[in-house]
């Protein structure tokens, strides 16, 4: 159950959970794009990471709200590994604000960010998967998104997140006979991103049926399973990620 040998782009791979993603990524044998978009050494830092794991990493800058930026990371990407096999859109800002009070660009810029961003980029990156019938694109939600949960306060980011889900299981009929998968990983509250599930096991937390907080290396396996072979029955799917914080 492994990318090895795979070419993988993680957008937002600079930082949290798209880190975790990244190196665990590489860690599995998959060479790795990422972008980041204002966190260079934050980016440069996780691509010499992952040099250092004998894999070939680069770093990307691109504000994936921008159509041209959104085609030239793909295109970029793929040239730089020699072939791109993996998606995994990570991109996605959220804000809290209640309806009332919420300005239209502000809307504008979080449904750009989450639900633009997956679009463009899996517009471009499944022509390449699709001269070698294979591909595994992996679109990050959140908790509760494949049944249009709401939160107060966070109607942009939801509507954005459930916007993503219905995207992925279009997607997935559009490109499923020529072997591409397309998914959803929903990631519920992890307050520490770095966090060893073997530490989290040591922090109760009363929220989740399992009793313990989340990681981003929780998040990072849901994802490795879904970029694999075993995987290719899968698609269209969402997979919540939240020790049972949302049931």
């Amino acid at each position: 159950m492994s990318p090895d040998g795979r070419a993988a782009l993680v957008t937002g791979g600079s930082r949290r959970i798209g880190k975790a993603i990244a190196l665990a990524l590489a860690k599995a044998g998959a060479d790795v794009a990422i972008s980041y978009r204002s966190h260079r050494a934050d980016a440069r830092k996780v691509a010499k990471a992952i040099e250092r794991m004998d894999r070939r990493s680069i770093a990307v800058r691109a504000d994936l709200t921008r159509p041209s930026d959104c085609r030239r990371l793909v295109e970029t990407a793929a040239a730089s590994l020699g072939r791109l096999d993996i998606l995994v859109n990570n991109v996605g800002e959220w804000v809290v604000k209640p309806v009332e009070t919420m300005d239209l660009a502000t809307w504008h810029r979080i449904l750009d960010s989450n639900r633009t961003s997956t679009f463009l980029c899996s517009k471009y990156a499944a022509r390449h998967m699709r001269r070698n019938a294979w591909g595994r694109i992996v679109n990050l939600g959140a908790a509760g998104a494949y049944r249009a949960h709401g939160s107060a306060d966070m109607s942009a980011f939801y509507a954005a997140k459930a916007g993503i889900v219905a995207f992925t299981k279009s997607l997935a009929r559009e490109v499923g006979r020529h072997g591409i998968t397309v998914n959803v990983v929903s990631p519920g509250v992890i307050e520490d991103f770095d966090l060893r599930p073997s530490v989290a096991r040591r922090r109760k937390d009363s929220q989740t049926a399992v009793g313990r907080s989340g990681t981003g290396a929780d998040v990072a396996s849901a994802v490795l399973f879904l970029v694999s072979d075993e995987a290719q029955f899968v698609t269209g799917d969402v997979i919540g990620v939240t020790g049972g914080w949302l049931l």
